[in-house]
C-alpha cells in the first residue's frame, strides 16, 4: 500500500529559470539602450536625402570682423627702361658687348656694315647737291628776267613821257594855228599807244615775279624735301652704331657676332636695373576694378612692401588683362623676371558679416550653402556681398557662429539634406 506520491516527487530548478529570466531582461535593457542611443542617428539617417563621406569636406565657420576685397595675383620683376635696340638697315652686325656686360651711357653695343644704307647716303646727298644747284641757278635766271623786265617797262616809260611832251608841243602850236590837226591827232595816238605798252609791260613784270618766285618756291620744296630725305638717311647711318641709351646691363643679344641681319631686327635689349616694377596679369573682371593708384602689397624675403598699379592696358588678351606697379620703397636683392606674390586691395569693410572663401561659392553661384548641424548640412540660400582672396561677405542667409561647407557642393546635387559619416 502506497501511502502518497511524495517518493515520486523530484525538486524544481529554480535557480536555473531565474538566471534564464535575467538574461532575457539584460537583453532587452541592452537593446533598449541601443535604440535609444541610435535612434537620432537612424532619425537623421532617415531624414537626410543622401550622405557622403565628411573627412573629405572642408568646413567653414561663419563669423563677424573686418573684410578687404583684395586680389592677389603673380608678378614678374622686369626694368622699369628695357629697351630693345634694333637694327636701323641691312648688313653684317659686329658686337662690342656680351650678355650681362655693364655699359655706361653713350658706350657702344655693336656696329653694323651697311653697304646699302652708306650707297643711299652718297646718292641723297648728290641728289641734294644737284637740287641746290639748281635753286641757285634759277634764283640767277629769276633775277635775270626780272631786270629785263623791268628794263623795259623804264624804257617804255620814257618813251610815253616824250610823246606826252609831244602832244603838250603840238597842242599849244595847234593853238597858235602854226600846227594841223592831222599831227595833233597823230601826237594823241602816240600817248595813248606808248601808255598802253607800258601797262602792259608793268602786268608782264608782275606776272614774271610771281612766275619766278614759283619756280623758285618750287625749287625749294624739292631742296627741302631731299634735304629731309639725306636727313634721314644720315640719321639711320649714324645709328648703326648702336649705343647704349643710359648706365645699365646688357640682358640679352639676340644676335652672333657677325650675322647678317635685317632692317628693324631686334639687336640686344639693356636694362636699368636701378628701376624695376612689377607686371602682373589680372583676371578680366577685376580689370573695372583697377585704376591706376590703386595700392598693392608686394611680399618678398617675407616681407611686405607698399606699391601702387601705374599703367593699366587698355585691352584685354586671354581673358587677362596687363598692368604695371611700381614700388614706393624698392627692396633691396630683386632680380630680373623675379617672381613675387602682390595683393591689389580694391575696398576695406569694417565689421561684416563673413565666412572662408571656398568652392561653395562656385558650386552653388554664390546663392547656396550647406549649414552643417551636427551629422547633417542642410541646404540653405544665402546671399554673399564683397570678397577678398580668402574671406568672402555673407549678406543674408547666415548667422555669426554657424558652420558651412566650404568645399566644392556640386556632388550634393539639388539634395536638401546631406548627412556626414
Amino acid at each position: 500500500m502506497i501511502q502518497d506520491t511524495s517518493s515520486m516527487d523530484r525538486p524544481v530548478e529554480t535557480a536555473r529559470s531565474s538566471r534564464l529570466l535575467l538574461y532575457i531582461g539584460i537583453a532587452a535593457g541592452a537593446l533598449l539602450i541601443l535604440g535609444v542611443i541610435l535612434f537620432p542617428a537612424i532619425r537623421r539617417w532617415m531624414r537626410a536625402e543622401t550622405s557622403v563621406d565628411a573627412t573629405g569636406l572642408r568646413i567653414a565657420t561663419v563669423t563677424r570682423g573686418d573684410l578687404q576685397r583684395d586680389l592677389s595675383v603673380q608678378g614678374r620683376v622686369i626694368a622699369s627702361l628695357h629697351p630693345t635696340l634694333f637694327s636701323s638697315g641691312p648688313g653684317i652686325v659686329s658686337l662690342r658687348l656680351k650678355a650681362g656686360a655693364q655699359a655706361k651711357r653713350g658706350d657702344v653695343l655693336a656696329t653694323i656694315d651697311s653697304k646699302e644704307l652708306q650707297t643711299s647716303l652718297q646718292q641723297a646727298r648728290a641728289n641734294l647737291a644737284s637740287i641746290r644747284a639748281e635753286l641757285e641757278r634759277q634764283k640767277i635766271v629769276g633775277r635775270q628776267t626780272q631786270l629785263r623786265s623791268q628794263q623795259q617797262v623804264d624804257l617804255l616809260s620814257l618813251r610815253n613821257e616824250a610823246a606826252r611832251r609831244a602832244l603838250d608841243r603840238n597842242q599849244r602850236m595847234f593853238g597858235e594855228g602854226l600846227s594841223n590837226k592831222a599831227d595833233l591827232e597823230a601826237a594823241q595816238d602816240n600817248v595813248r599807244t606808248s601808255q598802253m605798252e607800258l601797262d602792259q609791260a608793268k602786268k608782264e613784270l608782275d606776272l614774271s615775279r610771281e612766275t619766278l618766285s614759283f619756280d623758285v618756291q618750287t625749287r625749294e620744296q624739292a631742296f627741302l624735301r631731299q634735304s629731309s630725305v639725306t636727313d634721314d638717311l644720315q640719321k639711320r647711318v649714324d645709328e648703326l652704331t648702336i649705343r647704349a641709351p643710359f648706365d645699365g646691363m646688357v640682358a640679352a643679344v639676340m644676335v652672333q657676332d657677325s650675322d647678317a641681319v635685317a632692317a628693324n631686327q631686334p639687336i640686344v635689349t639693356i636694362v636699368n636695373l636701378s628701376s624695376l616694377e612689377l607686371e602682373i596679369a589680372l583676371p578680366e573682371e577685376y580689370g573695372g576694378d583697377t585704376v591706376i593708384g590703386t595700392p598693392a602689397t608686394i611680399s618678398f624675403n617675407g616681407r611686405e612692401y607698399q606699391g601702387k598699379v601705374t599703367a593699366i592696358s587698355p585691352e584685354v588678351a586671354n581673358s587677362q588683362v596687363a598692368a604695371m606697379v611700381d614700388f614706393v620703397e624698392q627692396p633691396i636683392g630683386l632680380k630680373q623676371n623675379q617672381r613675387l606674390t602682390t595683393r591689389l586691395v580694391f575696398e576695406s569693410k569694417k565689421n561684416v558679416l563673413k565666412v572662408a572663401r571656398g568652392s561653395f561659392v562656385d558650386a552653388g553661384g554664390g546663392r547656396i550653402a550647406y549649414v552643417v548641424d551636427g551629422q547633417i548640412a542642410t541646404r540653405r540660400a544665402i546671399t554673399l556681398g564683397a570678397s577678398s582672396a580668402n574671406e568672402v561677405e555673407v549678406l543674408d542667409g547666415l548667422q555669426a557662429g554657424e558652420r558651412i561647407i566650404a568645399s566644392d557642393t556640386t556632388a550634393f546635387g539639388d539634395a536638401r539634406t546631406v548627412l556626414l559619416r
